[in-house]
């Protein structure tokens, strides 16, 4: 299976290639095939904006129109719904996460032993098995197949969702905090409260491709009828609250101005910061961050590092300016370090959305005011227009 594109250069090139396929989306999109050949495996590269929603949406129009082309752009445009969802409702992301730290100290042995079990591809059910490796092998699965397993683990399985969770944002190489939370949460039965999503063996036999069905063991325990509702309580407090007021455009400059270029937006050349004139460019991994705090696997590792460093050189390119790359023991602490090695007055980036980046704003925010220099946040305008629709 080739990987999903991780730069730019790549991603565009697959997405020039799959534009002539979004015609035939509708009707092929839930097919498992054996190389994805039916979708455009462009999530890792919209999720980290090597390629931004607006491009594909703009392109997309201009090839086919509306109606051609709608199943697709309403795929397109439900990662960017979900990341508005979270806007309004923070505290689902930061409940996630502490029940993941609490389930890992609290469960009793036998049930982490189970989660490891059905996670390494041990647990008796192929087909299931086949997809577990799969992820943890590729960082990739077809959204079907993600529902499927997603729901053999929360209704077959009988496990906390919450840990399933987790084990995909540690492997997914698109992992999404808002996509992967709220999907989950939807499979489990509380994002739409009391419906549940149950996999049957029925939908596997019409829309997997035969090597994934060729071993039958354990397919009873996932036969129509099988399966049952596993319903677990939400711990999250869902009620809206106001999005955060970002501004959409530069503001004047004070003096000299860093850019800080993170994963959750890699375009800076495309938008608001196209015309941006910094005197220096930087980003940040934190492999301490990713094993510790995140678990994350190898893969998904090194596709951070890829995503950020092909940003990197294009902004080198783009403003002609010193660019850098730094893994860091601690990314706030780093960020302030550059801002006043590089004497800088303001520290200008995209403004990151409810996840791990925007966890490290408040302590960011403080080490930069203290150094007397100023944090400021550029929200794409199409993102401030599609997160204030996402209400319900």
């Amino acid at each position: 299976m080739t990987p999903p594109p991780l730069t730019r250069i790549d991603a565009l090139d697959s997405w020039n290639a799959f534009l002539p396929r979004v015609k035939d989306y509708a009707t092929r999109r839930n097919q498992l095939e054996a190389r994805n050949g039916n979708v455009s495996r462009l999530s890792p590269a919209l999720r980290h904006r090597l390629l931004t929603e607006d491009e594909v949406i703009r392109a997309t129009l201009d090839e086919y129109g509306f109606a051609p082309a709608e199943k697709w752009l309403q795929e397109v445009c439900w990662r960017r719904y979900w990341k508005g969802w979270l806007e309004m409702r923070p505290q689902v992301w930061k409940s996630w996460r502490q029940r993941v730290r609490q389930l890992r100290e609290t469960l009793p042995r036998e049930v982490l032993e189970k989660a490891d079990t059905v996670a390494t591809g041990e647990s008796g059910v192929a087909c299931m098995d086949i997809l577990a490796r799969e992820l943890v092998e590729t960082g990739y699965l077809h959204n079907h197949a993600r529902m499927w397993w997603a729901s053999f683990w929360i209704h077959a399985e009988r496990l906390q969702w919450e840990v399933g969770a987790d084990f995909f944002f540690r492997h997914l190489l698109d992992a999404d905090p808002a996509s992967n939370t709220l999907s989950w949460r939807w499979v489990a039965g509380l994002q739409t409260p009391g419906k549940t999503y149950l996999v049957r063996l029925a939908n596997l036999e019409q829309y997997a491709h035969a090597g994934l069905l060729r071993d039958r063991r354990g397919n009873d325990r996932i036969a129509d009828g099988a399966v049952k509702p596993s319903l677990q309580q939400d711990h999250a407090d869902t009620s809206r609250r106001p999005l955060p007021d970002f501004s959409t455009s530069l503001p004047a400059r004070t003096g000299r101005t860093g850019l800080w270029l993170h994963a959750e937006d890699l375009a800076p050349e495309i938008g608001p910061l196209a015309e941006f004139a910094p005197d220096t460019v930087a980003a940040f991994t934190s492999e301490r961050t990713c094993h510790e705090h995140y678990r994350l696997g190898e893969n998904r590792i090194h596709a951070l590092r890829t995503v950020l460093a092909d940003g990197i050189a294009r902004a080198a390119a783009r403003y002609r300016c010193p660019a850098t790359l730094t893994d860091a023991d601690d990314t706030a602490t780093s960020i302030g370090a550059w801002a006043r090695s590089q004497q800088l007055m303001e520290v200008v980036a995209f403004a990151p959305t409810v996840g791990p980046v925007r966890d490290i704003v408040p302590r960011l925010s403080s080490q930069l005011a203290e150094l007397g220099i100023r944090l400021t946040f550029i929200q794409r305008a199409s993102d401030t227009h599609a997160f204030a629709l996402a209400c319900s």
